[in-house]
C-alpha cells in the first residue's frame, strides 16, 4: 500500500466518523431516546446486515425507519404484511400486454414494493411461511426471479422487519433458518419518564421539523467497503469464535450451564457478523481496530435470535439474554 493511498483511507475512516454522527443528530431530530438501537441500525446498514426490530405498538419503529431512510437519502418501501399476502405481492408480477407496433402479445415484468433501498417489512410473522420466504431470499440473493428471469435489486437494499411480542395467535413464526438471515435481534424498550416527556411535548404540538440527507447510496457503498478493510487483531477474531462456539451444547467448548440450558447454538454466521459488525462500530468510534469491547456489546443483538432455550431454562427462569450475559462473564 503507497503512503497516498493509506492517507486516503485515513480520510475516509474520519471521515465515516463524522457522517455516522451527523446521521445520529438527524435522526434525533425526529426520533426521542433510543440512541444505542439507531447505532445498531447504522452499524447493520453499514456492515450490509438486515435487522428485526420487536417491540409492542406505539414505540415508534416505523417512525424510527422512516426517519432513517430520509437521513439516507434512499427509497423507502414499507409492506404491511398480513395473512393474505402472496410472494408476488412484494417481489412483483409478470403481466401480458400488447406490443402497439408489431401487435404481438409479451410478458413485462412490474416490479413490487421489494425494489427500493430500505424495507420496512411490518410485522413479518403475520404472513404464511412461502410469503416469507420470498424476502428472505432476496435479503440473501440481493436479486428476485419472475418467469424464470433474474431482476436485481438496487444496492444498498437493507431490511428491517417488525414483530410485535404481545399478539401471537395467527402468527408464523420464522424458523431459526430464516431467522439466521438478520443481522441483529433488536427489542424497543418503553422510553423512560423524561423520554416520554419530551414525546408527549413534541407530538402534540405544532412542530415543523426537517430531517436533511447526510449520505446517498454511491456513499453507503463506499463505507460499507471501507468497514470491511478496518483491521482486527487475532485475539479478537479469535475471542468472537470462541464466544459463538461456547453457545453449541454437548461440545468440548460448551461450559456446563450452556449444556443444561441451551438445546441449539449459534453458527458461524453469527462469528462474522460480531466481526463485521465490530468493524463497524470502532469506525463509527473514530477507533481503526475492533477491541473485545466491540463484540461484547454486540453480543446480545447478533446471538439472541440464534440460540434455543430448553425447559430447564424456561423451568428456572432462564432466557437468552441472561443466558448470554452469563457466557460473557464465563468468557472475559
Amino acid at each position: 500500500m503507497t503512503k497516498d493511498k493509506s492517507f486516503d483511507k485515513v480520510q475516509a475512516a474520519e471521515q465515516f466518523t463524522d457522517d455516522f454522527k451527523k446521521l445520529r443528530t438527524e435522526i434525533g431530530k425526529i426520533v426521542v431516546g433510543q440512541q444505542d438501537i439507531v447505532d445498531q441500525l447504522l452499524i447493520s446498514l453499514f456492515s450490509r446486515g438486515h435487522c428485526i426490530l420487536v417491540g409492542v405498538p406505539g414505540l415508534a419503529k416505523t417512525l424510527l425507519i422512516r426517519t432513517l431512510s430520509q437521513s439516507l437519502s434512499l427509497s423507502f418501501n414499507r409492506i404491511q404484511f398480513t395473512p393474505d399476502l402472496m410472494p408476488g405481492d412484494i417481489t412483483g408480477t409478470e403481466i401480458i400486454e400488447e406490443d402497439p407496433s408489431s401487435g404481438k402479445k409479451m410478458f413485462r415484468f412490474i416490479p413490487g414494493p421489494l425494489f427500493a433501498n430500505i424495507i420496512l417489512a411490518d410485522e413479518i410473522n403475520r404472513t404464511p411461511p412461502k410469503t416469507q420466504a420470498a424476502l428472505l431470499e432476496s435479503m440473501q440473493e440481493y436479486h428476485v426471479t419472475a418467469g424464470g428471469t433474474r431482476h436485481d435489486l438496487e444496492k444498498p437494499f437493507f431490511v428491517l422487519a417488525t414483530q410485535n411480542p404481545i399478539e401471537q395467535e395467527g402468527t408464523y413464526p420464522l424458523p431459526e433458518a430464516q431467522l439466521d438471515r438478520f443481522m441483529f435481534n433488536l427489542w424497543l424498550d418503553y422510553p423512560a419518564f423524561q423520554e416520554e416527556l419530551d414525546i408527549v411535548s413534541q407530538t402534540t404540538a405544532p412542530r415543523d421539523v426537517t430531517v436533511n440527507p447526510v449520505l446517498d447510496a454511491d456513499q453507503i457503498i463506499k463505507y460499507q467497503q471501507l468497514v470491511r478493510e478496518v483491521p482486527v487483531p487475532d485475539s479478537v477474531l479469535e475471542y468472537a469464535v470462541r464466544l459463538v462456539s461456547q453457545t453449541r451444547n454437548n461440545t468440548d467448548e460448551a461450559p456446563d450451564f450452556i449444556n443444561k440450558y441451551l438445546s441449539w447454538g449459534a453458527g458461524p454466521r453469527a462469528s462474522q457478523y460480531l466481526i463485521i459488525g465490530g468493524k463497524a462500530r470502532a469506525l463509527a468510534s473514530g477507533r481503526y481496530n475492533v477491541t473485545e469491547e466491540d463484540i461484547q456489546h454486540l453480543a446480545i443483538p447478533v446471538l439472541r435470535h440464534r440460540i434455543v432455550t430448553n425447559y430447564a431454562a424456561e423451568a428456572e427462569g432462564y432466557n437468552t439474554v441472561s443466558i448470554i450475559r452469563r457466557l460473557l462473564e464465563h468468557t472475559g
